[in-house]
């Protein structure tokens, strides 16, 4: 049998695509005896393979990317990571990010897996996606992280070039809170709290701080009658340090955040967070 002539358009065709180099390309299509998306599935399969070569490398640059809805009720936010820094600051790598965003603001699945079995352009899934770009771009590569926010107002914040995003949805709507949701979500950034407030702190938390409390007390001589006490003291200190609405709010730290958001509105406060980030 003949070896089918591989045209040079068709090899531009299929890079133009997947973003896969020309000789690569070119191989794809040689191999698929010229059938175009036989040599998708080829280059899919040079990622596959490139997958599990690397499937103990630290995927830990990458980009974070934040959306909310145009009627601010919705807000989405995706973690696709990569091996090196290079690859994270690439246009390209951005813009599939945000593809991968819209996709998700879009069809605001419950979750990562019914995300990446969503189509991509119609002729893949999201984790084909994924995995065809690990084949062109030569590194671990990883859809990691899918978080959702449904709420009255919805506030998006993306930070320091893509390196963490956070949605904040706060329980009432107007125009007006649209500055207070995006320092909040800010806040949520910089201070990293592990919940909304007390009532959300896990039992695993609670416990381990409570702990803490006691150990350091009795390492100060503290009589052991007293450890239990002064360790919930500790707890209350820990709320108002590590949970959201009692921190000090970083613009003003004579406030507290749940003071600030009441300063807009007496009734203003936040129903949960999401913060997604590197590493």
């Amino acid at each position: 049998m003949s070896e089918v002539t591989i045209s040079a358009s068709a090899v531009k065709a299929l890079r133009d695509q997947t973003g896969a180099g020309m000789m690569d390309c070119k191989k794809a299509l040689t191999e698929a005896n010229g059938d175009y998306e036989k040599a998708i599935e080829v280059l899919r399969l040079q990622g596959q393979k490139l997958s599990i070569k690397r499937a103990d490398r630290e995927a830990n640059e990458g980009a974070v990317i934040a959306l909310v809805s145009s009627d601010k009720t919705k807000g989405i936010v995706v973690r696709l990571s990569c091996e090196t820094d290079f690859v994270s600051k690439n246009d390209d790598f951005v813009a599939l990010t945000t593809k991968f965003a819209k996709i998700a603001l879009e069809n605001f699945p419950t979750n990562l897996e019914t995300l990446l079995a969503l189509p991509f352009d119609g002729s893949m899934t999201v984790a084909d996606k994924v995995q065809e770009q690990l084949g062109v771009i030569g590194e671990k590569l990883e859809l990691a992280e899918y978080e959702r926010v449904e709420a009255a107002q919805v506030a998006a914040y993306i930070h320091m070039g893509n390196k963490a995003g956070v949605l904040v949805g706060l329980n009432k709507a107007s125009d007006a809170f649209d500055a207070p949701g995006k320092d909040v979500a800010m806040q949520v950034a910089a201070m990293k709290p592990v919940s909304v407030d007390e009532n959300g702190v896990s039992a695993d938390i609670i416990q381990k701080e409570i702990e803490i409390g006691k150990e350091l007390a009795r390492q100060e001589g503290k009589p052991e009658e007293m450890l239990e006490k002064i360790a919930l003291g500790k707890l209350s200190k820990f709320y108002k340090e590590n949970t959201l609405l009692p921190q000090a709010f970083v613009k003003n730290n004579k406030q507290s955040v749940a003071e600030y958001l009441k300063s807009f509105d007496k009734e203003l406060t936040v129903t949960e967070f999401k913060h997604v980030k590197l590493g």
